[in-house]
């Protein structure tokens, strides 16, 4: 049996990365917003997606450096240089670069909705990852299986997104479906793989913030070939872009980044936590679509998106109960053996 006191414990402890992850959604869904901004002003999506990594390196050095913490970011790295190069490169190359280049093709609150995708993708993912369980002989490592209770609930929080998109979507081309939607699933499972990856590689080792200075590092050489392939495709970026992707680096890159990872750090080797915490990414449909309301004069969403709105919130709750739930249970039965 549990002891009251560590009932609360646990409900702390969950709901702690579940706060964490609805503020990183709200920083994240700058990102959207200034990036159709960016695209609108005639800016192109090469220098949006790689001046955003360039702006972060130096900031994230700075904190990091500040924490007295580089050391060991850099020994990490050159123990397995190679991983932290591929794995970078997908979680942040594969993940950002399609990302800027829907915002072309299609609306940052369509793409902010596609981007919800990335719950399920998270959840399929699963399988590729070990999850450490408690036995009688001790902690053991297991495959990871699908969370399907958990995946419920991320259907209805899609659900509720197809609504608040749906009327939007049959305005637009077959083009910009395509080109607005495909880039932004190869997203949506490039991010929480290059994710998971990373920590599994850094094992407990390394805090978020030198996690995320180690990947936009080992991504660098990606976004340096982009931006020459920018450059004499597109011209030097204006210096309107030039800001604006700054803000969207302190403000996506860098408290977004740090407070999802912090969120996932959290709840690592957890993997019903853990999709309940990549969950609360659908938070930023709805902050997207409040920025563009305020920011770009859209038109105010149709009592169906606001349905929609309703029953994301509803499925981020069930998810969050479903995980909670789940948790409970596994902590009542190992501190029964």
């Amino acid at each position: 049996m549990l002891r009251n006191g560590q009932k609360k414990q646990i409900g702390v402890s969950h709901l702690r990365p579940i706060i964490l992850g609805v503020f990183a959604a709200f920083f994240f869904a700058f990102t959207f917003i200034l990036n159709r901004t960016m695209e609108l002003s005639g800016g192109s999506w090469i220098w949006s997606a790689s001046l955003r990594y360039f702006f972060m390196a130096p900031i994230l050095l700075i904190v990091v450096v500040g924490r007295k913490n580089l050391r060991p970011l850099l020994r990490a790295i050159r123990e397995q240089p190679g991983a932290w190069m591929l794995w970078s490169f997908v979680g942040f190359g594969l993940f950002y670069a399609p990302i800027c280049f829907s915002a072309a093709y299609s609306p940052g609150w369509l793409i902010a909705g596609t981007w919800q995708i990335t719950i399920i993708s998270g959840s399929l993912l699963v399988p590729l990852f070990s999850e450490t369980i408690l036995t009688n002989q001790g902690p053991v490592k297991v495959r990871g299986r699908i969370p399907f209770k958990g995946l419920m609930m991320s259907l209805i929080i899609l659900l509720g997104i197809v609504l608040m998109q749906i009327e939007h979507a049959s305005h637009l081309s077959v083009k910009e479906l395509l080109l607005g939607l495909i880039p932004v699933i190869i997203a949506s499972f490039a991010y929480p793989l290059g994710n998971r990856k990373m920590m599994d590689i850094c094992a407990g080792r390394l805090d978020a913030y030198q996690r995320v200075l180690g990947m936009t590092l080992a991504s660098l050489p990606f976004w340096v070939v982009l931006s020459f392939y920018g450059f004499f495709t597109a011209g030097a970026p204006s210096t309107e872009q030039t800001i604006q992707s700054l803000m969207v680096a302190i403000c996506s890159g860098v408290i977004a980044t740090v407070l999802f990872f912090q969120a996932t750090d959290m709840v690592k080797g957890n993997m019903q936590k853990l999709a309940a915490v990549e969950a609360t990414q659908s938070m930023e449909v709805l902050f997207a679509l409040a920025g563009e309301v305020l920011f770009l004069s859209i038109a105010i969403p149709s009592p169906l998106s606001w349905w929609g709105i309703f029953i994301v919130i509803v499925g981020m709750v069930l998810h969050s109960y479903v995980s909670h739930k789940a948790e409970r249970a596994y902590e009542q039965t190992a501190s029964s053996v």
